[in-house]
């Protein structure tokens, strides 16, 4: 796979070693102007020929076919739906977009020009999760799932002082559910579909965004609960509970290892298949692996469900009344 990265920011620092050592050559990278400095840094650092501050110009460069975006959230949809309109696959970071609107049209335009496009949700690609889906049964009729995320963010304390940085500013698609909620929900959405129903309960700050809160979700026959924190520190992990047993790992879902099964309140049983030191080198293995098989079949799934969990996603924040710059956007086309 030969990449080129949309972003200066620290993802780079810690994305593209990693990169480098699976084999993706990383040709390209395009920053913004003000960003230039840093940008001619990592370039040089990292040997990376081509770096660009006009996008246009650098969506042309044909030394990668992949354009992997690592902004903020409210640009996802803009940057990716432009590389995709040049012929380029696209990598797109979490959340996919601000809307199921969003979400739904990169959907229709890469499967119009028989390109791919994913978004980085951990959980997705990853081996371990197979391992779940595999040993579902022996827990028996499921109960209750459980998926949480907390950690109170470095850019909280700020926020406190009135001082909004966009992980916290609804202009920029910010908040707890889309910053790291979307590991929890998505995980369970893998696993089991999108709910019959579900309700979002949150704690909204002073600017109107969504500084933690909870998502339960109902699929008649068992109960989901998806917390994410960002102003607090509390459990991460999830626990999938069945009339048997229990499936569980103390880590966050996003990351997906350390995995047990528990029957009859035996001694637990590791169900990991993969062994990884950073999911998010697994997860570009996974990727990469995609791409260069042309398995369109398997990135079409996994896109279809970042649709559905965006429309999930939407109109759960709707509901406790948090409202995006993109939201506004949409109305007034």
């Amino acid at each position: 796979m030969k990449l080129g990265i949309v972003g200066s920011g620290a993802i780079v620092s810690y994305t593209v070693p990693f990169l480098k050592r699976n084999g993706i050559e990383v040709n390209a990278l395009w920053c913004r102007s003000i960003e230039l400095d840093r940008g001619q840094q990592y370039a040089k650092e990292y040997d990376i020929k081509g770096l660009y501050t006009d996008y246009d110009e650098f969506l042309q460069d044909d030394s990668f076919e992949v354009t992997y975006i690592g902004l903020i959230n409210s640009l996802h949809y803009e940057y990716a739906r432009k590389a995709l309109e040049a012929g380029k696959h696209v990598i797109c970071e979490k959340p996919f977009t601000s809307t199921g609107c969003e979400a739904k049209k990169l959907a229709e335009i890469a499967k119009e020009k028989n390109l791919m496009i994913f978004e980085c949700v951990m959980p997705r690609f990853n081996l371990n999760l197979n391992a779940i889906r595999e040993n579902l049964d022996k827990i028996g009729e499921i109960k209750l799932v459980q998926s949480a995320y907390s950690q109170y963010s470095s850019r909280y304390g700020k926020y406190l002082e009135k001082i909004v940085l966009p992980a916290f500013d609804p202009e920029l698609s910010g908040g707890a559910m889309y910053d790291i909620g979307v590991y929890c929900i998505s995980f369970v959405t893998e696993l089991f579909g999108i709910p019959q129903d579900y309700h979002y309960c949150a704690n909204i700050g002073y600017n109107g965004i969504d500084t933690s809160g909870q998502l339960s979700m109902d699929y008649g026959s068992f109960k989901a609960n998806c917390t994410a924190a960002k102003d607090s520190n509390g459990f991460s992990g999830f626990c999938i509970q069945g009339e048997n047993g229990y499936i569980y790992s103390d880590n966050q879902p996003g990351d997906l290892r350390d995995i047990y099964l528990v029957i009859n309140k035996e001694k637990p049983i590791r169900l990991d298949r993969v062994e990884f030191d950073d999911c998010r080198e697994n997860m570009f293995q996974a990727l990469n692996h995609i791409i260069e098989e042309k398995d369109y079949e398997k990135c079409y799934a996994l896109l279809d469900n970042s649709v559905k969990t965006m429309k999930l996603m939407e109109k759960a924040r709707k509901s406790v009344g948090i409202i995006f710059a993109a939201d506004q956007r949409k109305e007034e086309e």
